[in-house]
């Protein structure tokens, strides 16, 4: 006997339902940001995720989900405020070479010389990838990605660099206007505001001062007529860094 086939559409219309309730569900959500704090705080687990055998500094569900950001905006450009180790880096640079984007343009204030060489080597069939070792905020950093993207709106930005509110801040009033109609605008690690700090990684940020901070504060401002939360890309996020962090362009 043959079981009944579901269609596309109605499996499609399932799961969007499903990840609703999920997201409704606060008692499965707080279970899960203990089970984050936990496997963050003791075993770094936002730092075991690799890409091309460099670290990520990512949640594997954060990554499906800048993942689906991208499919979805098709970027030319992406931009990403804070390299690191750079497997975010290669990362973006892997996405943006299906969806036949032009370069990701990567930007810390210190990028080791072996981890330069490394993402040369490991790009080379990768989108390509432009090292800005300059601060983000700088007004000089702000001119030269104008020059590099032209006038080129198609641009995805992802702030994951200092979490402190006014840096942040500073970076979504900076950074907003590169990203165009239906692109994203992902601000990283707003988590920070409802998790307790790691007490063997003391930071200048913390609760009341981190990027969730800033999202707010930038929301309420004009941009927030302009930028919303995707819940589509959020519902489906149980474990995540970057809560109310995906932010579409709606105009």
């Amino acid at each position: 006997m043959q079981s009944e086939i579901i269609s596309y559409e109605e499996f499609l219309n399932q799961r969007r339902l499903a990840a609703a309730s999920m997201r409704n569900n606060q008692s499965l959500l707080d279970r899960a940001l203990e089970v984050k704090v936990e496997a963050g705080h003791n075993h770094m687990w936002v730092h075991q995720t690799n890409w091309l055998g460099e670290p990520c500094l990512q949640l594997p569900t954060d990554m499906l989900a800048i993942a689906s950001a991208v499919y979805k905006s098709q970027p030319d450009y992406i931009i990403e405020c804070g390299v690191a180790w750079g497997g975010t880096t290669l990362f973006l640079s892997s996405l943006l070479k299906l969806v036949s984007g032009i370069a990701v343009i990567g930007i810390d204030i210190f990028i080791p010389p072996d981890l330069k060489t490394r993402i040369a080597t490991k790009s080379k069939s990768l989108s390509r990838i432009d090292l800005l070792e300059m601060s983000s905020v700088d007004p000089l950093t702000i001119g030269r990605i104008r020059t590099m993207v032209g006038g080129n709106r198609r641009v995805l930005v992802l702030l994951d660099s200092m979490h402190t509110h006014d840096h942040v801040l500073a970076e979504l009033n900076a950074y907003s206007e590169f990203v165009g109609p239906g692109q994203y605008l992902i601000c990283g690690d707003t988590a920070i505001d409802i998790q307790p700090p790691a007490p063997t990684r003391p930071r200048p940020w913390g609760r009341g001062n981190n990027p969730a901070t800033a999202l707010r504060e930038f929301l309420a401002s004009d941009h927030g007529s302009v930028f919303s939360a995707d819940t589509e890309i959020e519902n489906t996020l149980l474990f995540s860094n970057n809560w109310g962090g995906y932010l579409r362009n709606g105009s």
